[in-house]
């Protein structure tokens, strides 16, 4: 059933078929928005179409057809596909950026992830600190760069682990604390700034998830979520993980610039500018991810059926698409 379109006003969603770009797509034809769905292949499009929205296929290096895709629109969320490799990020977030000054769009909210600000040395984090200096070179553009905290879903890459091997591992440090979010946290956030369009100029707002998280202090919630208490998380080698990567079908690059990120987050620096807040804590908890996307995941898998994890969306963009988040 579509909802009657109430404004004239369009609305552009890169990514709509991800974790959280189908949420801010959904959101906003609840709202009676008009949207146009931007995607790399029609048929992951239809569900949106059959609610009232726009497809548009177009590849996120092609400037051309992105401004295209942009034309008209008053707003739209803007988000950098999985890295494969720094090239492909930075050809991607040029073209983003060329097609937004182009067809003269007057508001975004980027999907950015924290520790952003670190300018090199940070894998596809570091990719999403030169998208973020791109957009803000715009003049005429009001853009709002959400720096997500590590998503939830990232943790979904250790389901055939757990069943394979009985451990939960990669390379993060058992004890070091990070901020976590759930993709749909993310979404609703970015849908309900979409709707209101309350800010100007150049802003960054961190989302840092309903608590800082160890992955020692996951595992443990998830093992208690499957029913498998003896289950416990290790810490890999760079070198082991970065392999495991390649065999995942993540080009070489894409494996070392994550095993980069990896390396950063590790020695503290990726982290958090501001410090946590009711404005940049989001409401999902660990427990209640494991409950709703976790378990149920883990549960499909024992049966048979694989969760969909992609290895290159590990990080904020989207993981099942932004590195350290997810999601196209």
């Amino acid at each position: 059933m579509t909802s009657p379109i109430v404004s004239n006003e369009m609305y552009v969603i890169l990514g709509a078929s991800g974790n959280t770009g189908s949420i801010i797509a959904d959101s906003l034809l609840s709202a009676g928005k008009r949207v146009r769905v931007l995607g790399r292949g029609a048929g992951r499009l239809q569900s949106f179409v059959g609610k009232g929205a726009e497809a548009f296929t177009a590849d996120m290096s092609d400037a051309a057809a992105l401004t295209k895709a942009f034309g008209g629109a008053r707003a739209a969320y803007l988000m950098l596909p999985p890295a494969k490799s720094q090239e492909e990020q930075e050809r991607n977030s040029d073209a983003i950026a060329k097609a937004v000054k182009e067809s003269r769009l007057c508001y975004a909210v980027h999907l950015s992830s924290y520790g952003a600000q670190v300018a090199k040395g940070a894998g596809p984090v570091s990719g999403l600190h030169s998208s973020e200096q791109k957009l803000n070179a715009i003049k005429d553009l009001s853009v709002l760069h959400l720096r997500a905290a590590y998503f939830m879903e990232n943790n979904l890459a250790a389901i055939g682990m757990i069943h394979g091997m009985g451990i939960f591992g990669n390379a993060l440090l058992p004890n070091l604390k990070i901020p976590m979010a759930a993709t749909r946290d993310v979404g609703d956030y970015a849908a309900q700034r979409l709707l209101q369009l309350d800010f100007s100029g150049k802003q960054t707002r961190e989302l840092l998830g309903e608590r800082d998280l160890s992955m020692t202090e996951a595992t443990a919630v998830i093992a208690r979520g499957i029913g498998k208490p003896d289950l416990r998380y290790q810490q890999f080698p760079y070198d082991q993980v970065q392999q495991a990567l390649t065999q995942l079908g993540v080009p070489p690059k894409g494996a070392a610039m994550y095993i980069e990120m990896y390396t950063a987050i590790n020695a503290g620096v990726l982290i958090p500018l501001e410090p946590r807040s009711p404005e940049n804590t989001t409401p999902t908890s660990i427990e209640q991810f494991v409950q709703d996307v976790f378990a149920p995941s883990y549960q499909r898998k024992a049966q048979g059926v694989a969760p969909g994890w992609n290895p290159l969306r590990l990080f904020a963009g989207e993981s099942s698409g932004n590195p350290m988040n997810n999601s196209d």
